[in-house]
């Protein structure tokens, strides 16, 4: 991907009102920070913003007409948003399978996802893009291994879903719910072909409000009859096909002329504000999954997050300006998730109409946060994180006068922080090599001179990641989960190593028992959580 430039001034201190001269937000709620995060994970299924607040809807329709109660209707109000988070973190390995994730995921809804029908969609996708000859070759392999690669990248879905689930302080029950995202009413489903009432009923009831929206809101009513009606019994429950079809008319009244953000919110479970603590860690755990969309920034967000907090200190802001500004950090990127991983991780230049697809997302992240009331002025620093001083960044190409001291601060933070990361076309530049490039960017006026500065001396101040061993781990095997943080598979880590793919395989599967982790994402987690990786070290 082509790199991308900055701006500056003097001062960093020009620009619209700082944060201490802004009224007080209300405290986001669980619940809206997590609706705002379903729109996230809308565009990453190719599907428009509000497609999921829609599904929620019609699943909390369903479940009164079912005469659920408060509780369950909790857990389902969840499964609907959040039950597709981990899709994104496999993006990297679907994209490398069918080249464009999303437009796959959009594409998946509109078959009865098994045997024939769903090999179809993946040989349709497998090697799109290449020439004949090589795509033909691809789809001999792809079909000789399907099984296994699919059955892979979904129990990673769930899994890391699951993780999420934890994370930001859901219903214990909410990670075994989201398991059976795949799962299929006649046991045909993945990873654990569960079938019938093994399945949860909230999960079942969120896959069938899932699958409905979609024909409804692209064919209509009868579309969405029908193919209900035709997955009965297959993809989905006969009771609750059968409630459905009965009651189609009643159950999507108006849900399609509704505005669903609101609606969504007050159908949500009754709860608080988040407290402070609540709020970084809810905000900390969606920037590092937005960050696993690919391996090339896997632990980006919270790098980016400590460094502009620490140039904010370093200029002496303010503390709730220090944390405006780590919390635009963490979540700059969510964005980032309605951006195909053929860019992403696209080792050549961009061609003009990709660079304007993906000069899109820190709008994107601005608009998704934006809809929390308590989120808006991170917002409003986090959808800044690529404009620069002399109007040259995007995604508005704003300058010097529309750009306050926090924005310059998180775009001088990201653009270091980027720097220092490998990438698909570059190596990852030294600490020397990144503080030049910043400067002369400050030259170029791009960046901001005392943004720079503070950041660069916030650098300087990171301490040594912590090196927790605690699970055992040999050095050869932190070695090898480093490079598997990377997103190497076990050849390449093999290549890297000099050691067979059989011995790199086994030094996988003993770090996969040590820390509990069944994948590369979780694998990833662990070790940004435990300090065993740090992404602006390399290696």
């Amino acid at each position: 991907m082509a790199e991308h430039g900055s701006g500056s001034t003097s001062r960093a201190a020009s620009g619209p009102a700082p944060e201490g001269a802004r009224l007080r937000e209300e405290a986001p709620r669980r619940s809206e920070i997590l609706a705002a995060l379903s729109l996230a994970i809308d565009l990453g299924l190719g599907q428009p913003m509000e497609h999921m607040l829609r599904a929620t809807l019609l699943g909390l329709r369903m479940a009164e007409a079912l005469g659920i109660d408060q509780s369950g209707r909790g857990r389902i109000y969840y499964a609907n948003l959040i039950a597709w988070i981990g899709c994104h973190a496999d993006s990297h390995e679907l994209a490398a399978l069918f080249g464009d994730d999303i437009s796959f995921r959009a594409d998946y809804y509109f078959i009865d996802a098994h045997g024939l029908p769903m090999l179809s969609l993946m040989l349709r996708h497998t090697g799109t893009g290449l020439p004949r000859v090589t795509r033909t070759l691809g789809q001999a392999r792809f079909t000789a291994t399907a099984h296994t690669a699919v059955r892979e990248l979904i129990r990673s879905h769930c899994t890391s879903a699951g993780r999420l689930a934890c994370r930001v302080g859901l219903d214990g029950d909410m990670p075994a719910i989201l398991s059976n995202t795949f799962e299929r009413w006649d046991g045909l489903g993945l990873p654990a072909g569960r079938k019938g009432a093994e399945i949860p009923l909230e999960m079942r009831i969120a896959q069938l409000a899932d699958t409905a929206e979609v024909f409804l809101r692209t064919a209509g009513l009868d579309a969405a009859v029908a193919t209900v009606g035709e997955r009965r019994g297959t993809q989905f429950d006969p009771v609750l096909a059968d409630v459905f079809c009965a009651r189609a008319a009643e159950l999507t009244d108006g849900l399609l002329e509704l505005d669903p953000w609101p609606a969504a919110l007050a159908a949500a479970p009754v709860e608080a504000g988040l407290g402070q603590e609540a709020l970084d860690g809810v905000l900390a755990a969606l920037g590092d999954f937005a960050d696993l969309k690919s391996p090339w920034t896997a632990g980006h967000s919270r790098q980016v997050a400590a460094l502009a907090a620490g140039a904010a200190q370093q200029l002496g802001c303010a503390a709730p300006e220090v944390a405006t500004v780590r919390r635009a950090g963490w979540v700059h990127d969510l964005g980032r998730m309605g951006v195909s991983n053929g860019l992403w991780d696209k080792a050549g230049p961009l061609t003009s109409m990709e660079r304007e697809h993906l000069a899109m997302y820190p709008f994107l992240s601005e608009r998704i946060l934006g809809r929390v009331p308590g989120m808006r002025r991170v917002a409003e620093v986090a959808g800044a994180h690529r404009e620069r001083l002399d109007g040259s960044g995007y995604p508005r190409g704003r300058t010097a006068e529309g750009l306050d001291a926090l924005q310059r601060i998180l775009a001088a933070a990201d653009a270091c922080q980027s720097w220092l990361e490998p990438r698909p076309h570059r190596a990852a530049m030294s600490p020397g090599e990144a503080a030049a490039r910043l400067q002369s960017e400050v030259a170029a006026g791009r960046l901001d001179q005392a943004s720079v500065d503070a950041v660069l001396a916030a650098a300087g101040q990171k301490q040594a990641p912590r090196r927790d061993t605690a699970a055992g781990l040999t050095a050869r095997e932190l070695e090898v989960l480093r490079l598997l943080c990377r997103g190497m598979d076990n050849k390449a880590i093999a290549q890297a190593l000099f050691i067979a793919p059989k011995t790199a395989r086994n030094h996988v599967e003993h770090i996969y028992e040590k820390t509990g982790s069944s994948n590369r994402v979780t694998a990833t987690l662990f070790a940004l959580d435990k300090g065993l990786w740090d992404r602006g070290a390399g290696a």
